[in-house]
């Protein structure tokens, strides 16, 4: 924002809730720039931490204190801040939103927050408390008056008033001086520290305190000081029931009071009782624009004089000045008083409602709360009034050793779910984990007793990653964790390729890969062996090595990735390392990947920009962003499906799936979705798939956080970016979680601070549980952590490796992650930054350039030699709409086509030269990674011709493995050691079928993992007339091989239940399903006469609660407990 345009926040008070408030505000209106921050300070020193105090006595520099060096105040860039030290404001002027100093100065504000924390209270009714060497213990230039004065009282007394926890730091203060002979604490209540600790724990600090000879006076009130007339120094104290104490030094620590003088005096609302400038729940005063924060405001009648609950404030407030635009302002809530001390040299903690058992919980958790009624003339209320209040709804479990000084006592609920507060003594390590569970009121899942004792098993748990022996791991193919690991250890198997060879594991949907090659790696590893994970043959990299040489180099064709990393520069590379590659130029350089040099290298389903299905067809997804999407829009999809006759199906992502879209018919498809103002949702790529998100707060009386608002822009960020694997998010408005972001790649979960952001979650074959990254994120700083993330996943993962599995093997986990994204430990959280926004802005929609670049958009046709169509598979009408028939199961007789047919060449009757397609299809074929390919139609059969490295090929179009049609879209591949230039003796290369990778030789037509399989192959040349030529038998006796009509997959080839809705036969007759049922109105009348009578599943349960039988009543058993858990129903 234009610095004239800025308003100006006035912060009044630098001290340590006012630094950080500085600090908040900065930080989240660092790219927004709204705000130019002034600070008047009263004190000379910069803000200082005031909780260390009793550190200056050792080191007596003020600069150790120092929260933050002079340097950070000069160094805040675009003049955000300016501080005035040693001013003190001494007026408030609403109606012109100016502050007067003691200087006259007045300062413009458009912000005004009250940060003047509070004053020391010296009891000014007691006789004598002006006496010289009376003292308080507050701010640096009391304790400089201290230090001072006691030099001079050597062998004398000095006495703190004031047991609690300031009254205890000064008492160590001034034994550290070393100036006085003792140190004595006077207490008026019975222990120490009784804003915190019981009777039994503060008494078990007396005794510790004692033990370090510090002498500790209880139950002693200071009636009035002793001053010697002479010198009006302090003599002794006289003690309200008349002891006397001599001493020479006394330091008041009693309380504080609020400093609101300045609001009392503009008028502003203040408190009666125990002061305070009074502020809501926004921290707002009584005056618009005026805020109070920290020790001087009350809030609910409440004043506190802890740090924590001030930073809170801080919190709050910088929060909602600049990022209310994006989410529900927070309020200010009850605060944490916890504490954790270590006070003259003794462990101490507090947290929760520690006093619960003595004066009743402030607060129940809603499902814990079993407090009773005590309306006027219940029986509640009359108990009440004769007998007095009932007892606490609370139960305590309490530890005191004596011999170790250590005392805990823990609150609960009577049914001990829930843990309300505690305190501890000597023993406070388990703080850091019971706090959190008092703040988020968790549910607890063991007895109350294992907190305190531990538990009674030291049996440890199961590791999640274990699985039990013969666990399937692949259902296409019926592999088991034990197949991978026996074929391993017996030394059968040595790569991947050979285990997916020999098992088909990863062959069929290709779901399980990750799962197969974390067994084949681990069973590597305890065999001693050493784990490669080059990218294939034709790379000795990792895709993190070969991804920082593609960058560093600004390579962007595979022959000049090859030259410069592969192991022969002259490949054409593999299905393997082919997406890789392309994955790598799209994260770095955002080509179109249907683009001429890129093309050949993508994925089955990048190819063609849409999710190939099983007849041959694409599907088409249109983005919609966070799920949310207008009528118009909608209509225009269903108009579509309807014209094109798509199947249609809503997904678990929140958008519309519209599968059968034929390749000819994308691009019109395209177009009319493109013209209404959708674009590509990239289902087809390893890229976003989509933010999902629960209504949040645009609609949900629970949300907390807008999470449509937010998903939206998440999704609208990082659609069409390459990953090594498919990302997808989720936002969650409030912790009901209802948009699932916590098993997604990066989710968030709206709090009232903000975001909590999770990943490396996913679904899957292997599920897993994301993990929080980050905790209270303002909404303004959401996208620069997720950006570090997501770049540092996609520069560093291995091909493939979703978000989940790179956590897990991301050296120290989730915990070198926080350093590496939130702590910049690499320093390199700026370049990923700047990486992705560079990814950012260079969006385009890959759909629409498709329809606009002739060059793509002649693509986009089944055949290349003719406009005819056919269809690869029959479909068949189930529940209303159109789709492909079953394939058969791999089992089933016939599944896949297993004919010789590379024998074909050598069979067929006769054979003649056949111009088949023009050789300009193909021009420039030589020179792109994957060769050029084409469809031809001669007769009913489908043919597909290649020209690769100066090389033509040609084979029949189906894959026998499923009987598809596809193979002229597969990847081109060929072996490492085929370097040599010459076409000459050089060996073919193979095609990798785009369904489930079966690897078919172009010359021989073997299939080279499965050996079952082949294809027929035919001699093709390429001639001076500019025709490609084919040797090929004729049309009939083609057809009779190969024709398309023979081989698609019909209705019936499943066979029994595998085909349609047989396979719920059985079920169907179970439940009596008869298709989709639906209520038409009039058909039932609604009233009392209708109602269901539920008469026998209550007979069958009276007869199972008699013992009467099981099932369906037919056993004789004569048992009176039964169906309902109980000893029997009597009816």
């Amino acid at each position: 924002m234009a610095s004239g345009n800025r308003k100006k926040v006035v912060i009044v008070g630098l001290g340590m809730v006012g630094i950080s408030f500085i600090e908040k505000l900065l930080k989240l209106d660092a790219r927004e720039r709204e705000y130019d921050i002034v600070v008047i300070g009263e004190e000379a020193h910069l803000a200082y931490n005031r909780v260390g105090l009793t550190s200056f006595f050792d080191h007596r520099k003020v600069e150790n204190l120092y929260l933050n060096p002079l340097e950070w105040y000069k160094a805040v860039p675009d003049q955000a801040l300016s501080y005035h030290l040693n001013t003190k404001v001494t007026a408030i002027n609403p109606s012109s939103k100016t502050v007067t100093c003691a200087d006259n100065q007045e300062v413009a504000y458009d912000v005004l927050v009250l940060a003047t924390g509070s004053d020391a209270v010296l009891p000014r009714h007691t006789p004598g408390h002006d006496a010289k060497g009376v003292f308080v213990y507050r701010t640096i230039d009391d304790l400089e008056k201290l230090i001072e004065f006691s030099a001079t009282q050597k062998g004398t007394v000095g006495a703190v008033v004031g047991g609690g926890l300031l009254g205890l730091e000064a008492a160590k203060a001034m034994m550290d001086l070393q100036c006085f002979d003792k140190v004595a604490v006077i207490e008026r209540n019975r222990w120490v520290l009784s804003r915190q600790l019981d009777a039994d724990a503060g008494g078990m600090v007396v005794e510790q305190v004692r033990t370090l000879g510090v002498e500790v006076l209880l139950s002693k009130r200071v009636g009035k000081i002793d001053v010697d007339d002479t010198t009006g120094g302090v003599k002794g104290v006289v003690f309200e029931d008349g002891e006397y104490m001599s001493c020479s030094t006394i330091c008041f620590a009693i309380g504080v009071r609020p400093r609101d003088e300045l609001a009392r005096k503009a008028g502003i609302k203040c408190a009666d009782r125990g002061g305070g400038v009074i502020v809501d729940d926004s921290l707002q005063t009584s005056e618009p624009d005026i805020y109070a924060i920290g020790e001087c405001a009350s809030w609910q009648a409440q004043t506190f004089g802890l740090i924590a609950p001030g930073i809170e404030m801080a919190d709050v407030l910088s929060f909602n000045l600049t990022q209310a635009k994006l989410h529900q302002p927070r309020l200010y809530k009850r605060p944490d008083l916890s504490t954790k001390l270590k006070l003259l040299g003794v462990e101490v903690a507090s947290f929760g409602d520690f006093f619960a058992d003595r004066d009743g919980p402030k607060y129940l958790p809603a499902r814990g709360a079993t407090k009773p009624s005590s309306s006027p003339g219940t029986p509640a209320a009359i108990n009440t009034m004769t007998n007095g209040p009932p007892p606490s709804p609370v139960k305590s479990l309490t530890y005191k050793d004596p011999f170790l000084n250590i005392y805990k006592k823990y609150i609960f609920t009577l049914d001990g779910k829930y843990l309300l507060g505690g305190m501890m003594i000597g023993d406070t390590k388990d703080y850091v984990k019971l706090a959190p569970l008092v703040k988020t009121q968790k549910q607890l899942d063991i007895p109350p007793s294992e907190l305190i004792l531990g538990s009674s098993s030291n049996n440890s748990p199961e590791d999640e990653s274990d699985l039990p022996p013969d666990t399937q791991i692949c259902s296409c193919h019926n592999v088991t964790n034990t197949d991978v690991i026996s074929l391993t250890k017996n030394k059968e198997c040595k790569t991947l390729s050979e285990i997916k060879s020999c098992t088909k594991a990863g062959t069929g949907c290709g779901g399980c890969m990750p799962l197969v090659t974390s067994i084949f790696n681990s069973t590597m590893k305890s065999m001693g062996n050493t784990i490669s994970n080059h990218l294939c043959q034709h790379f000795a990299h990792s895709r993190a090595e070969l991804y920082h040489i593609v960058m560093v180099k600004q390579l962007k064709t595979l022959p000049s990735v090859m030259a410069a990393a592969g192991t022969d520069p002259a490949s054409v590379g593999c299905e393997a390392c082919k997406p890789a590659v392309a994955s790598i130029f799209s994260s770095l350089w955002n080509r179109h990947v249907m683009d001429k040099t890129t093309h050949g290298l993508q994925d089955t389903n990048d190819r063609f920009l849409g999710n190939i299905q099983r007849n041959g067809t694409f599907s088409v997804i249109p983005r919609v962003s966070a799920g949310e999407i207008t009528p118009d829009k909608l209509i225009v999809m269903g108009e579509v499906a309807k014209q094109y006759n798509l199947y249609t199906k809503i997904t678990g992502g929140q958008r519309i799936d519209m599968f059968g879209a034929k390749k000819g018919d994308l691009l019109p498809i395209w177009k009319r979705l493109v013209d209404a103002g959708m674009e590509s949702g990239h289902a087809y790529a390893k890229s976003l798939r989509t933010v999902k998100s629960c209504v949040g707060t645009t609609w949900c009386r629970y949300g907390i956080g807008d999470s449509v608002g937010m998903a939206v822009r998440l999704e609208e960020r990082y659609k069409s970016i390459r990953a090594p694997h498919k990302i997808k998010g989720g936002v969650s408005g409030c912790v009901r979680e209802c948009a699932e972001a916590q098993n997604k790649d990066f989710g968030l979960i709206a709090t009232e601070k903000g975001f909590n952001i999770f990943v490396g979650g996913n679904g899957g074959a292997k599920p897993r549980h994301s993990e929080l990254l980050a905790k209270d994120v303002p909404p303004s700083e959401v996208i620069p952590i997720l950006d570090r993330y997501l770049m540092f996943y996609i520069r560093t993962a291995d091909k493939l490796q979703r978000t989940a599995r790179w956590l897990e093997t991301l050296p120290g986990g989730i915990s070198y992650l926080r350093e590496v994204i939130l702590d910049d430990k690499l320093n390199i959280n700026a370049s990923l930054e700047a990486q992705m926004q560079e990814l950012v802005d260079s969006f385009f929609d890959e759909w629409a350039e498709a329809i606009n670049n002739p060059a793509i958009a002649a693509k986009f046709s089944q055949f290349a030699n003719t406009t005819d169509t056919i269809d690869n598979c029959e479909v068949e009408v189930d529940r209303g709409q159109s789709r492909p028939v079953m394939w058969p199961r791999d089992s089933a007789p016939g599944a896949a086509a297993k004919e010789d047919f590379k024998g074909l060449r050598s069979r067929w009757s006769e054979t003649t030269w056949q111009p088949v397609l023009e050789a300009s299809y193909f021009e420039g074929a030589d020179d792109t990674p994957n060769g050029i390919s084409a469809n031809i139609k001669r007769g009913d059969t489908q043919l597909a011709v290649w020209r690769v490295k100066g090389r033509w090929f040609t084979t029949q179009q189906m894959c026998p493995h499923k009987r598809t049609f596809a193979l002229s879209d597969g990847f081109v591949g060929e072996e490492s050691s085929s370097c040599d230039k010459n076409t000459e003796g050089r060996k073919a290369p193979w095609v990798s079928c785009p369904y489930h990778k079966r690897n078919f030789d172009l010359e021989s037509g073997e299939c080279k993992n499965d050996a079952e399989l082949s294809i027929a192959t035919f001699e093709t040349e390429g001639r001076e007339d500019g025709l490609v030529y084919v040797k090929l038998p004729g049309v009939e006796e083609l057809d009779r091989e190969l024709g398309t009509k023979r081989w698609i997959v019909k209705k019936g080839d499943a066979g029994g239940e595998a085909d349609g809705g047989e396979q719920f036969k059985e079920l169907d007759k179970k439940i009596g399903f008869v298709g989709r049922r639906v209520k038409r109105a009039n058909v039932r009348p609604s009233g009392p006469e209708v109602d269901l009578d539920m008469g026998k599943p209550i007979r069958l349960l009276v007869r199972q609660g008699r013992g009467e039988g099981k099932g369906k009543g037919t056993g004789t058993g004569t048992g009176t407990g039964g169906g309902c858990g109980g000893g029997g129903l009597d009816w």
